[in-house]
């Protein structure tokens, strides 16, 4: 017997043991497969052990380990490639740990003025954090630094800190930014590079069961890549060569992304000189080559076939061009807004959010309780229960539940290290090459998972706080007892006693994503009554196709995070699961029906367009309306020679997941088998575009096997 194979059998055995951890417990115990960035490893471990090493030689240790906790958020905020994207992914950030820490210096020793400014610091904090990725980083400084400052005894006066714990951060910065002269775009052409290889990939798997995945791969490489280099477009005024380079050769990826559906659902293979060639342009565009186009393609068949070839000369033609023409290069997403405009329309979205206002009261609630808690008992170093609510309570961070238990597990494993570390290594310079190896880690096992990066950050802050209040192996227990009783603090408040099912974050997010489905498939198949709309028509349908799938990544990470909820929450999210893929394959047979039709099929009918999209809407509705799928038998219907088949052939796979059957009084329980994203992959000739179930048949079986079971 293989070794895989047995290792299959052993973990199977496992989960089905009954003192085997739950599955949810071992998915976040289990580390990702991410690599180790070892710049960023090179960088942490200089940053943080740098100012200590300064304050000892100044004899101002604790001034070098305030500098050194500066230094550590601005490791964790360093998290984009772009150097301009740094530059604000550290930058701002910074800017409100200092007026976090400035206001808690302010009420440090004020006894219930203290836990009043923290809670209303904590809403503003979690209202902040809806804003985006930056401005959540920002709102967890803003709430970590006014924590930590009021409850150490930083030096006098006030503003010491704040400068100190910035000038970390901008160190931090100034590291991160050595490379930008000699490497200089090149974040951005890796990342353009990378949607090719992606691409590559996805169009090697085209007919296959491993497309899937693929596909969701090049969906992130392309919102990474619009992201950095929009974000540059927003910044730079006027046409420089380097960003219509960049511009062109992501809008000609375009149509060869819109292709690949149309090949999969073919059922077939591609040649395989079609993906080496979309990886020779990858290389070509990471390496900034210019040159004649020089492919060897077969011969294309059929219209699948016939659109890839196109899409793909065009495309080596854009990559190879050593000048593209600056006035003839459209953003297909819309260059972004002026600064000013997204900051107004950011804080006007804010205030008027309730998502906004519901992360920062639930914040705030669980915040007082805890500064109430240990104002009320006498706790040793007690402004480790606020940060460890702080933490927990990160709703882009994950699953509450799951976090509060996997930062537990972390801490413990932590606070071994830590144990080790103020025990055995004296105060004084031997802190800084151990400095150097344990923020080292921080990076690397940050990639790993949420546990790791817990247990690798614990003994960082416990020896920086060390230099502070000279405690030594005394920090060990309380900062065990402080970490569980922020966990239980956010467990009871913020999670037990907090009415937000999973249906409110997931279920009507997901209607919406098939509402927006619906508007695609009728501004797809559109008619123009003028050709000079067809330029127009393009980009709109070409942005609304980007949306969907920007939302449905979306709706990916939100059930990721229910997925590793407890019982009843994940079940009820994994029998959810498939309708995602569902609406995915629906955007997707789309998509291939409009690149059928631009290369000779016959469009469809207005009545047939109006047929699929009000099944989509009426799909919207019922998933809006059930607590859990229902597997019911949907006829697709219809003319099976027709273009929109392979939709129709979706729509009813999955509207036979959603729909509630009439006589349906209770839910029934969600399932507890096994989640599969497609189903085994139907033999070929069964349909037209690969799927399982016949023309005008019920198709039942395309989605996968994780739905509740029929009445």
């Amino acid at each position: 017997m293989s070794t895989e194979r047995t290792g299959r059998i052993a973990s199977r055995t496992s989960r089905n043991h009954p003192l085997a951890p739950p599955s949810w417990l071992l998915n976040g115990l289990r580390p990702s497969s991410a690599p180790i960035p070892w710049a960023a490893v090179l960088r942490a471990a200089v940053a943080l052990a740098a100012p200590l090493a300064v304050g000892f030689a100044l004899d101002q240790p604790e001034y070098g380990a305030l500098v050194s906790m500066g230094a550590l958020s601005g490791v964790i905020g360093d998290t984009a490639d772009a150097y301009r994207m740094r530059v604000l992914n550290i930058a701002v950030p910074q800017f409100f740990g200092a007026v976090g820490v400035a206001l808690g210096t302010l009420v440090f020793g004020h006894g219930w003025l203290a836990v009043g400014a923290l809670t209303l610091v904590a809403l503003v904090s979690g209202m902040i954090s809806s804003i985006g990725a930056v401005a959540s980083v920002s709102g967890l400084l803003l709430l970590l630094n006014a924590v930590v400052g009021a409850g150490l005894p930083l030096p006098s006066p006030w503003w010491t800190a704040p400068l100190l714990m910035t000038a970390g951060g901008l160190f931090v910065l100034a590291l991160s930014l050595l490379g930008w002269p000699l490497r200089g775009r090149q974040p951005e052409r890796a990342a353009v590079a990378a949607t090719y290889r992606a691409l590559a990939g996805t169009l090697e798997t085209a007919g296959g069961p491993d497309y899937e995945e693929r596909r969701v791969q090049v969906t992130q490489a392309l919102n990474q890549a619009y992201d950095l280099v929009l974000a540059r477009r927003a910044r730079v005024h006027g046409r420089s060569p380097s960003l219509v380079r960049m511009l062109a050769q992501l809008n000609v990826v375009i149509p060869l992304v819109e292709a690949a559906p149309a090949a999969h659902l073919r059922g077939r293979p591609l040649p395989p000189e079609v993906p080496a060639a979309v990886r020779e342009l990858a290389d070509a565009v990471e390496a900034g080559r210019t040159g004649t186009p020089d492919l060897d393609l077969p011969a294309p068949h059929g219209q699948a076939e016939r659109a890839i070839d196109a899409a793909l000369r065009h495309a080596a033609a854009i990559v190879l061009l050593a000048d593209p023409d600056p006035y003839n290069v459209d953003d297909r997403l819309g260059r972004p807004a002026a600064l000013r405009v997204r900051a107004r329309r950011a804080v006007r979205d804010m205030m008027f959010s309730r998502a906004s206002w519901r992360y920062g009261l639930r914040l705030a609630l669980c915040i007082g309780l805890a500064q109430s808690l240990v104002s009320l008992v006498e706790v040793e170093r007690s402004y480790w229960v606020a940060l460890t609510v702080t933490f927990v309570l990160k709703p882009d961070f994950g699953s509450v539940f799951s976090r509060a238990v996997l930062r537990a597990l972390g801490t413990a494993a932590g606070l071994v290290v830590a144990a080790a570390v103020l025990a055995e290594v004296p105060r004084g310079w031997w802190a800084v090459p151990v400095m150097m190896v344990l923020a080292a880690l921080i990076p690397a096992f940050s990639a790993k998972g949420y546990a790791f990066q817990t247990a690798a950050i614990t003994p960082v802050i416990l020896l920086l706080s060390d230099q502070l209040n000279h405690q030594g192996f005394d920090l060990i227990r309380p900062r065990l007892l402080d970490s569980l009783i922020g966990c239980a603090v956010t467990l009871v408040a913020g999670y037990l006693l907090w009415p937000e099912s999973w249906r409110t974050r997931i279920g009507d997010r997901l209607a919406d994503t098939v509402d927006d489905a619906a508007r695609y498939v009728e501004r797809a198949f559109a008619p123009l009554p003028d050709p000079s709309a067809l330029p127009a028509a393009r980009t709109a349908r070409l942005q609304a196709r980007r949306r969907i799938y920007r939302d449905l990544s979306g709706v990916r990470s939100e059930f990721q995070r229910a997925l590793t909820e407890p019982p009843p929450v994940g079940a009820r999210a994994a029998a959810w699961w498939p309708l995602v893929v569902a609406v995915e394959r629906i955007v997707d047979a789309t998509t291939a029906a409009r690149v059928r039709v631009n290369h000779g099929a016959e469009a469809p009918s207005a009545a047939e367009v109006e047929q699929v999209t009000g099944q989509l809407r009426s799909l919207a509705d019922g998933v809006r309306r059930s607590t859990v799928p229902v597997r019911v038998a949907v006829d697709a219907g219809g003319d099976a020679s027709s273009v929109l088949a392979p939709v129709r052939q979706e729509v009813a796979a999955a509207r036979a997941l959603a729909t509630r059957p009439p006589d349906l009084r209770q839910a029934p329980p969600a399932p507890t088998g096994p989640l599969t994203s497609a189903g085994p992959p139907p033999p070929p000739g069964r349909y037209p575009n690969g799927l399982a179930g016949g023309p005008g048949g019920a198709h039942r079986e395309s989605i996968g096997t994780c739905t509740a079971p029929r009445p």
